[in-house]
């Protein structure tokens, strides 16, 4: 099992893992070794409640198939077992993020003395304007 929060973990067997070849530089080894890991969750077998759903999907944007699954691709290093865990380690870092309740926002007032500056600003700016048009009295 897999903890993600206080309120979910997932089992270890709704994860599957394959290997495919990576692209990019490498030499000989790429084009012989499958280090690239694939993985894939498919979110309809854990419990995630309604909101968190909302927000991992979209927070997994193209990650996220129309069925549901979450498909991530790791390929930074050249060992399988070090793509595996960082694999396992993004999805871990998107469900704890989806996990996580935005903070609502409080509607907030400017205060007296932002508008006094405000509108002291305006005016300044109006009378530098308004002397613009003046010509020279002879």
């Amino acid at each position: 099992m897999l903890r993600i929060t206080r309120d979910l973990s997932i089992d270890e067997n709704d994860i599957e893992i394959g290997f495919v070849r990576a692209s990019g530089p490498g030499g000989q080894n790429v084009n012989k070794v499958a280090t690239s890991a694939q993985l894939r969750l498919d979110t309809r077998r854990i419990a995630l409640p309604g909101d968190a759903a909302a927000r991992l999907e979209r927070l997994a944007g193209q990650r996220m198939t129309k069925d549901g699954v979450i498909v991530i691709q790791a390929q930074r290093f050249r060992t399988q077992e070090r793509n595996r865990a960082d694999a396992i380690e993004r999805l871990l870092e998107l469900l704890r993020a989806a996990m996580e309740r935005p903070k609502p926002r409080r509607p907030t007032r400017p205060t007296h003395a932002s508008k006094q500056r405000r509108l002291e600003g305006k005016k300044r700016r109006g009378d530098i304007k308004a002397r613009r048009g003046r010509g020279f009295d002879d």
